[in-house]
């Protein structure tokens, strides 16, 4: 067999963090839910069975908790943010896809949330 692609995940990460463009979004804070689907090499890991050897998503999880704790007006912003330093941090991630959800979005509609999702590479 011959791996093709691999992935790692972090999947509807749920948190609450101070972004908005309104003031009171950025003082009382909204619930958020975050998707994450990096490629990178898993090949060595497999073979060894040692997280040395892989992208430890403990440690993507301490990257996106760290920039959810950084108010921004905008998702968009944010999301950035968050995909640009995971690959600035990590040689091995080629590409990163994430979607950021504002669970309870201030704009009086009955919805499950409002968004963005990016897809970002190295190229």
């Amino acid at each position: 067999m011959v791996l093709k692609e691999s992935h790692i995940i972090l999947r509807n990460v749920r948190l609450h963090a101070y972004h908005g463009v309104l003031e009171q979004e950025r003082m009382v804070g909204n619930d958020y839910e975050l998707n994450l689907r990096i490629t990178c090499s898993v090949e060595k890991a497999i073979r060894t069975d040692d997280v040395a050897d892989t992208l430890n998503y403990a440690t993507v999880y301490d990257v996106v908790k760290d920039e959810m704790n950084t108010p921004s007006h905008l998702l968009e912003t944010v999301a950035a943010r968050i995909c640009d330093r995971l690959m600035t941090r990590f040689d091995d991630i080629q590409s990163v896809r994430l979607s950021l959800v504002k669970l309870n979005p201030p704009m009086g509609a009955d919805c499950d949330g409002a968004g963005v999702e990016l897809f970002m590479t190295k190229e």
